[in-house]
């Protein structure tokens, strides 16, 4: 029983370390996203903000997952935990580096395009920004494994 007790508590500080590297994220996204991500998603219900700040966060969650597999070690769960929030935080870098250089690369202003719904349906680009995310996840995903 204290076997059960022990995964338990390691489950809940791992999940706090992948909370910290989802929050990091969010305000990452937030600073290359015009307006206030938080305001633009639940207050004015910009589907193409949602469907970025989506993929983004299951992009993160997979960065997660593999540190956390990774982390497992020797060394004990201290340096799993830092091993953890230094790998997602990585991913994060990686993401946001990747959103400025195709922001750069991409005619108009990228962070404004993902956010030009038609109607009800969210700009093209917000479904392929979104796409990069969860790509950029598996390949740092896969290194860090």
């Amino acid at each position: 029983m204290a076997e059960i007790f022990e995964s338990a508590g390691i489950a809940v500080l791992y999940g706090l370390v992948g909370f910290v590297v989802m929050v990091a994220g969010f305000v990452a996204l937030d600073l290359v996203t015009p307006g206030k991500l938080f305001h633009v998603v639940w207050a004015d219900r910009n589907r193409g903000a949602a469907v970025l700040l989506a993929g983004q966060t299951a992009a993160i969650g997979l960065v997660i997952e593999q540190s956390i597999r990774a982390s497992e070690s020797e060394l004990g769960l201290g340096y799993g935990l830092l091993s953890t929030l230094l790998y997602g935080l990585a991913g994060v870098a990686v993401m946001t580096l990747i959103s400025i250089v195709v922001g750069v690369l991409t005619p108009g202003r990228l962070g404004a395009t993902v956010l030009d719904d038609d109607g009800d349906r969210p700009h093209p680009a917000a479904w392929v920004q979104a796409a990069m995310y969860l790509g950029t996840a598996f390949m740092v995903g896969a290194a860090v494994s």
